[in-house]
């Protein structure tokens, strides 16, 4: 008797359980956060508005996102004990792993960590949204010889973030760019990192539980850590004279062309595209056009050689020109992943919220996915299990 095994596929394609939070339709580049399309709120919303709308379900009228504003900003705080651990931390450290092995540090400076109440979880969300920016600022000037800086509430979420990683204050254009980007970051169904999170808290975890293996998925190459490798890609090719002929080259010998291509979209990440325009705006702006130009030559090579090899659906997603505007931002290649996660908090936290609150019959409390057995049987020591195809196949 023949065993027919079902191939395994990591999950792709397999819908694991209801949400209401964010929607993706591959095909035709749509993403919607709670029934906004990401264009309108890019236009229109700002990241505190968005973070409400992902958590709340619905957006704040004037009254409400003053108030969830004045949260955030009375949340920035940390323990000194914080900072006194990060001077004592090697300060070669990646950024990420710094980031993960600091949210236990959030938890433990949460006075009511183990409220576990929706009202309760949705104040850990504040909390957080706040927190993960300083934690990352710090570390860049603590890593450098330099004080953390107190925040300055007057400035937006994005602006307090430039102004705490550079001490300087920003220029209120590229801070709006910022806002943007972390609206186009801040969700996007059930990726890995969110997958994580949701599966870690299916176990009655605790919110920061969760978040820290969100961090830990995001800082794989594959997910949060592309943008970064874009812009080291984009520094090799910077004296490049045959862009076409380099990947070509790349495509020839299996290597990927970082930023080019998405697990979901079969056609242009509609964030791509507003990222596109705000890199060569930015580039026009600060004199850096270079980096805008040089995306463009990559891009049109790649699509040009996958169209030549019959891969029409490969296109840019977010990573490739997220790179570009970070760094023209002034955002060192190594933070650009851990900024990532400053926005992602808030798509993180509205999952765990639906994970931990959402219609319980819905789904299983926990999430336990099988695996096949493609092992050894072997008798030799004793084991006299055979499966039941194996015991078949024996008769």
């Amino acid at each position: 008797m023949e065993i027919v095994r079902v191939k395994n596929t990591g999950l792709r394609g397999v819908p694991v359980a209801d949400t209401k939070i964010s929607f993706i339709d591959g095909e035709e580049g749509v993403l919607i956060y709670r029934g906004y399309r990401i264009e309108d709120l890019a236009e229109r919303s700002t990241f505190p508005e968005t973070a409400y709308l992902l958590l709340n379900d619905n957006l704040p009228d004037k009254d409400r996102l003053q108030a969830f504003s004045r949260q955030i900003a009375e949340s920035r705080h940390l323990g000194d004990f914080i900072f006194d651990s990060f001077r004592r931390w090697p300060k070669l450290s990646f950024p990420m792993d710094v980031l993960q092995a600091s949210v236990p540090l959030l938890a433990a400076d949460d006075p009511a960590l183990a409220d576990e109440t929706r009202e309760g979880n949705l104040r850990k969300a504040i909390r957080l949204i706040a927190r993960i920016p300083v934690l990352v600022a710090a570390w860049h000037r603590i890593r450098n010889g330099l004080e953390p800086l107190s925040a300055d509430n007057s400035l937006s979420c994005a602006g307090n973030f430039l102004w705490q990683l550079h001490g300087t204050k920003p220029d209120p254009g590229i801070a709006r760019d910022l806002d943007i980007c972390l609206i186009l970051h801040a969700d996007h169904t059930f990726n890995a990192s969110t997958f994580a999170c949701r599966e870690v808290v299916s176990t009655r975890a605790h919110m920061y539980a969760g978040v820290a293996a969100g961090v830990g998925a995001l800082s794989g190459s594959l997910h949060g850590g592309a943008n970064a490798r874009v812009m080291q890609m984009l520094m090799k090719l910077e004296q490049e004279k045959d862009i076409a002929g380099w990947v070509r080259r790349e495509i020839d010998q299996g290597r990927k062309i970082m930023g080019m291509g998405h697990a979901v979209y079969k056609t242009m990440d509609p964030r791509a595209a507003i990222l596109r325009e705000m890199s060569r705006r930015l580039g026009e702006k600060l004199g850096q056009t270079k980096w805008y130009d040089l995306s463009i030559q990559v891009e049109q090579a790649a699509l040009e050689e996958f169209q030549r090899r019959g891969k029409k659906t490969i296109k840019p997603n977010c990573d490739f020109y997220s790179a570009s505007v970070y760094h023209m931002m002034g955002i060192p290649v190594d933070l650009m992943t851990p900024l990532f996660a400053v926005s992602r908090i808030a798509g993180w936290c509205a999952h765990i919220i639906e994970e931990k609150f959402g219609d319980a019959q819905e789904k299983p409390a926990l999430y336990r996915p099988e695996s096949e057995y493609v092992g050894h049987y072997c008798g030799k020591m004793g084991c006299m299990y055979l499966p039941p195809e194996e015991r078949k196949r024996e008769e």
